[in-house]
This record gives structure tokens, sequence and C-alpha cells, in this order.
């Protein structure tokens, strides 16, 4: 089985800086590697059933990232839980190593702090700092788009972490809204280093099992964020998460990202041809920011080319930020996930998004297929509205949204036809829109035509897990293999007769 620290010492010291191999490496550029250190964040003998877990934060490709209280000391995590088996298959050990090692010598106000890690026979855990206000994301899609003030001041504090982590020769190579975390008192850390990339002067001591193999110019992140330079196979710089940050702030000032498109193809070739179109409410100061992040030439881009981080904090869109204060200064009011309770009641999470903890402990933790919907008790719209929040996690479905739109259900399902069948990704939303997706070439392969006229659209349950969406002029019959074809059902007919 996996083992997170099983090649070093917890207990050792990083070999001293000029030890003949140290000297050795560094001379010929290479990161610095040792093959003993002394991590921070020490690796426990706690088990899952030490905890109280709540809602689930976020979910990955193999991992998901859950709220847990520590049951004697009451302290709240976000505690990240890793599929070893998975982790195993799919070769993503190094990644796994690395995160860890990356996240236990960063130490800046606006990154995420590791606490400790612990494992058992079919998992490994990270225990995080819980930033109990939630996503970057959702605050934009619940108000629509930020004020020029609130991105400025959330912008300036993603500025002033990057340039920490580029200071430590680190590119984070996902930056985005999603990754982008509030704490309870509205300021922002980056998370999720799952992708970070150590450049060769990099000042983080990797072990030699846990160097990722892949090289700079490796495809890593998500679609609408990726730079152009990353898919013509140029090797990464800093310059990439910076073009990361132009789209960020893009994002937030519109509610919606600079190069959508209906596929990840056609999203690709906007970012290539620098397909930029600004809205006419962007001020000047934010427009020149963003046009400079988003440079085709990413050595020209502020922060990475002559003059540095200088350059970009004395943009005049950053006029009268005080960045040696950032931390101190009163951050923007956020706004709560509707029908939020209390977060000092550890079950205050979505009773439509409970983890499981019959998942720990076994072998069953699979992939995320994006399985979000409504329990079979929903009537109301508001409240399959909010069950629905959660799927932010899986920004891929995103795209598919207008700004302002959010996810009532969301689930793969087989489409069924006459002598074969297709995974799609149905999705329904509060628009309302109803429409299915290719989820591996991410197209729109369907759009069936709303009303709320049921005589126009209706939904036929034929057993718990089929069901068929009738329209005048077609009949589409769908297999939802975890038997939720009446919560489909109620979920149409509760947005036709809100």
């Amino acid at each position: 089985m996996l083992e997170m620290e099983r090649d070093s010492d917890s207990k050792s010291r990083v070999q001293s800086s000029n030890s003949p191999s140290s000297s050795s490496n560094n001379n010929n550029g290479n990161v610095q590697r040792s093959k003993s250190f002394a991590f921070r964040a020490p690796q426990e003998n706690f088990t899952i059933q030490d905890f109280e877990l709540g809602k689930i934060y976020g979910v990955g490709s193999y991992s998901k990232v859950v709220r847990a209280k520590k049951k004697d000391t009451g302290i709240v995590y976000a505690l990240k839980i890793m599929d070893k088996k998975f982790i195993t298959k799919e070769n993503k050990t190094a990644y796994v190593k690395l995160e860890r090692i990356v996240l236990d010598q960063l130490d800046h106000p606006g990154i995420v702090r590791l606490f400790f890690t612990f494992q058992d026979n079919y998992s490994l855990y990270m225990a995080l700092e819980s930033c109990e206000g939630g996503e970057l994301f959702d605050q934009i899609t619940r108000k629509g788009r930020l004020s020029e003030d609130e991105a400025r001041f959330y912008a300036a504090e993603v500025v002033d972490a990057l340039e920490y982590i580029h200071s430590m020769g680190l590119i984070h190579r996902d930056i985005k809204p999603e990754n982008l975390l509030f704490t309870a008192d509205g300021h922002i850390k980056i998370a999720d280093f799952g992708s970070v990339k150590p450049m060769q002067d990099s000042c983080i001591t990797v072990l030699p099992n846990a160097a990722s193999d892949d090289k700079a110019c490796t495809f890593v992140g998500t679609a609408a964020y990726v730079p152009p330079e990353v898919l013509n196979s140029s090797p990464a710089t800093f310059g990439n998460d910076l073009w990361a940050l132009g789209c960020t702030l893009y994002q937030m000032l519109s509610g919606t990202s600079p190069f959508k498109d209906a596929s990840e193809w056609l999203i690709f070739q906007r970012i290539i041809a620098r397909d930029l179109r600004f809205p006419d409410y962007f001020s000047e100061e934010a427009r020149d920011l963003i046009d400079h992040l988003l440079d085709i030439d990413p050595s020209r881009r502020p922060g990475a080319g002559r003059g540095g981080y200088a350059v970009l904090k004395n943009h005049p869109f950053f006029e009268g930020v005080d960045w040696k204060n950032l931390r101190g200064e009163t951050p923007p009011k956020l706004v709560l996930e509707p029908m939020a309770q209390s977060s000092d009641n550890d079950h205050d999470h979505d009773p439509g998004s409970p983890f499981n903890p019959t998942h720990i402990g076994d072998s069953s933790m699979t992939q995320n297929d994006g399985n979000v919907g409504v329990s079979s008790s929903a009537e109301s719209t508001s409240h399959i509205t909010r069950l629905a929040s959660i799927d932010s996690f899986d920004s891929k479905w995103q795209q598919f949204l207008d700004p302002g739109e959010s996810v009532v259900m969301i689930s793969m399902v087989k489409k069924l036809q006459k002598l074969t069948s297709k995974k799609v990704q149905l999705i329904l939303t509060n628009r309302p829109k109803l429409i299915y997706v290719d989820p591996s070439k991410l197209m729109v392969k369907g759009n069936i035509i709303w009303s709320d006229n049921t005589d126009d659209l209706s939904v036929q349950v034929t057993s718990p897990s089929h069901f068929k969406i009738c329209t005048p002029k077609k009949v589409r019959s769908f297999e939802d293999v975890k038997q939720r074809a009446w919560q489909w059902k109620k979920a149409i007919e509760s947005l036709q007769n809100q």
C-alpha cells in the first residue's frame, strides 16, 4: 500500500545546504533534494473515527475535502481524503507526496495551512486549515459579479500570496476562483497545490520519490484558465499563474471567465487566438491590468517581467492598496449561502450532500462523476437550488452555465436508444435549462426545449432508475444507475410550478 512518508524519517532534519550532495545539485541548477526531511506537520496515528464529519467542501478525481471536527479538541479542519488505490493505479503518488511536502514548507497567511496527516489501509488524510467562508467562485455566483472595490481587495490578497509562492520557486498552475478560499472573516487563501511545480532554483526541499516526473510544459489545470504557451507546449513559467490571475480578475468583475465557450476545444481556440472582449462597464484601470496580465508573451505580464511584482503592485488598478497591511484591512462582506445556518453546528451541511462515512475504511471511494441531486423530500424550488449549489466543485460543468445561473440537479446517466446507450451528463439549471453533455468531449449533445406546460414537457418514471423526458417532437429515455428517476421528475416539475 502507498505510504505517504515511509521513505523519510519524519523526525530527521533536512540535509545541510552546504553538504557535498546539496552543492552538486545547486550547481547543476536542479531542485534541492534531500533523503531526509523534518516535517513541520507530523504524521499522526489518528483514525477517521476520531473526527465528526460534516459537509463536503470539494471533490476531485481521487479525493474529497470534508469538514471534520476533531472529537477530543473540537477543532475543525478541512480533511482531504485521498483514495490510495486510485492514486497508485493512476500513478499519482509523486504528485500527492509533492503536495504534502510543499504545503509543509509554505508559511504565509494567504496560503491554506497543513496541520497533520494520517492514513489507514485505504486512504491518505491531510488535515488542512478550514476556510469557513467558502470559495471565491461561490461569491461571484451569488453576487452575479463583484464590485471593483471588492475585486481589487481580493486580487491584491492573491497577488500578495502569489508573490510569496513565486519567491519560493514554485508555480501553482491551477489558480482559479474555486481554489481561492475565504476565511470566516473574509480574507483570501490559496488552496489546492496538487498541480504545483518546483522550478530549478526552488527553495523547497523535495524528496527523491516526491518529484513529479512531468515536464514544466505538461498540461495541467483548468481549461478556462490555461495560458496559451502551455497549449503550445512551451515550458511553464511564473507567468502562467499571472495569466490565470488575469482570468480570475475578469471573472470577478464580469461573472464569467474571459474565454468561456461551449466546449473545451473551443475555449482553447479562443485562448490561442486571444479572443478577448471587455464589457463596457470595466474601468480603464481594470481593463488595462487584465489586458497586460493576458499578454500572449508571459515575460511581459506584470509580475513576471522586469521589475517583478513591484510593477504589478504599482499598477493604477491597485491604487490605495496598503500592501503592508492587507490582512489587517476589513474585507468586503461575504454573501452567505441561502438558508445557511451557523457554522458552529457541525451538522450545518447541505442535507443533500452529507459525507457518507461508510466510504471510509473501504475501497469504494470512486472518482467523482458530478452526481448531485435533490432529496426525495425536496418540494420547494428554493430547497432544490440550495442543494445543487454544492456542484461548484467540478469546474468543467460551469462552462455550460451563464453568469448567475446555478445547477439545480446534475448526474451522469445513460441515454438509451434502440440498440445502444451512451453516458451523458444531464444538467438542470434554475434558468430553467435542461441539457445533456458528452462528458469526454465536453460538448452539449442535446438541449431539451423547456416549457412550464406539462403538455409540452413532462417526465415519465418507469422504474426507480429509468425515466423518460417527453416533448411533442421527441421522447428521450434515460437510466440513472443510482435510482434517482423520481428525483429528476420532482426537480423538473418543481421548476415548472414555481
